[in-house]
């Protein structure tokens, strides 16, 4: 079942997502104004978790992080102490897989040695051509090598431009499919619009990360969640999981 994971970016958003709660899986807490997956304040997070239904994981991004893995390693921590589980590291400035690899594994260390059910997940960008960071297709490794849960894929560029205009369905369809073979579940992001439902329901994606289409006027920065939205978003979400399982069904 694909899952759905929403990012708001204060407590009063959270508190919006809390109405919202039964049609979302994970509160993710990111700074949106840092960066496609910029790091909030460790007080928002332990907010966001109070504020958030027990049985619903917090999700929190560490940023876009440099190669430096010290550095990152006590961030990570940083974001597990304050109620994050799931702890998402945008491999920003990682020029190679070797170096992405090191700051994972420092990530993976300092989490699971404090919470070992935590859930780590090495983050690249669809748009990775446009920054110099790892490529895409690299990430399922990267993630397997470093011991991470989950690999996922974002774009780094918030320029009005979506996933599938760097990575159309059928090459996300691989990242899925490296993904899943590594035995890592596969995120996919990228102002992701209700349209998109289709295609990543097709591929085989775990779980789906939004802001922007459930935000006011489908802004980001500017608009704020909406209960409305987000029940809309997962109403299609149910539709097409439903129609992708009856054609499977029927081809079988």
């Amino acid at each position: 079942m694909l899952l759905l994971l929403i990012s708001p970016d204060s407590v009063e958003e959270a508190l919006d997502c809390v109405k919202a709660a039964e049609h979302l899986d994970i509160v993710d807490v990111k700074k949106p104004d840092e960066g496609s997956l910029g790091a909030n304040f460790p007080w928002v997070i332990r907010e966001i978790r109070d504020a958030v239904p027990s049985d619903k994981p917090v999700s929190a991004t560490v940023g876009d992080v440099p190669y430096k893995p010290g550095t990152v390693a006590q961030a990570a921590l940083g974001a597990a102490v304050s109620g994050a589980t799931y702890i998402k590291v945008g491999l920003y400035g990682c020029t190679t897989p070797e170096q992405a690899v090191d700051v994972m594994r420092g990530v993976v260390r300092a989490v699971k040695e404090y919470r070992q059910d935590a859930f780590v997940v090495a983050s690249g960008y669809a748009d990775a051509h446009r920054i110099g960071c790892v490529n895409p297709l690299a990430l399922p490794d990267i993630a397997r090598r470093s011991g991470c849960d989950a690999a996922m894929l974002d774009t780094a560029i918030k320029d009005g431009t979506r996933l599938f205009d760097h990575l159309p369905p059928d090459v996300c369809g691989e990242f899925v499919r490296l993904a899943h073979e590594a035995e890592l579940l596969a995120a996919l992001a990228g102002s992701v619009q209700v349209g998109d439902l289709g295609a990543l329901t097709r591929i085989g994606t775990d779980i789906v990360g939004v802001r922007g289409a459930v935000c006011e006027g489908g802004d980001r920065d500017r608009g704020s969640i909406q209960p409305g939205l987000v029940a809309a978003f997962r109403a299609e979400m149910d539709r097409h999981g439903r129609e992708h399982a009856a054609a499977v069904a029927a081809a079988s």
